[in-house]
């Protein structure tokens, strides 16, 4: 089954909801993992922060979630920066940060 999202903005993971882990080493490391590829997918840093929050008590709701986070990385394995050797070194950013104007929340998710 393919996932389109990650997780939602507002999804709040509680953290005494499910069976501990028998494994805990296996959830923590694939969220070290996951942590390496937010430095090329920006997509998915909001859904790995919030599983990397229960790294000492982690449960089986926890690693349902990771196992949707691999689902939506499978389904899109070209999405991503890609960093290349260009003979410049102009770099160009953008941003789209403009909270003023959203008209239901003007809080920064980062």
């Amino acid at each position: 089954m393919s996932i389109d999202s990650l997780m939602n903005v507002n999804t709040k993971l509680p953290p005494d909801q499910g069976e501990f882990l028998e494994d805990a080493g296996r959830y923590m490391r694939l969220v070290e993992k996951l942590n390496y590829l937010t430095v090329i997918r920006l997509d998915n840093i909001f859904a790995i922060s919030v599983v990397s929050q229960f790294l000492s008590a982690s449960r089986t709701t926890h690693l349902e979630s990771i196992m949707r986070i691999l689902r939506y990385l499978k389904k899109a394995p070209g999405r991503g920066l890609v960093y290349s050797n260009q003979r410049h070194s102009r770099l160009a950013c953008f941003s789209d940060t403009d909270w003023e104007m959203c008209p239901f929340d003007k809080r920064s998710t980062t």
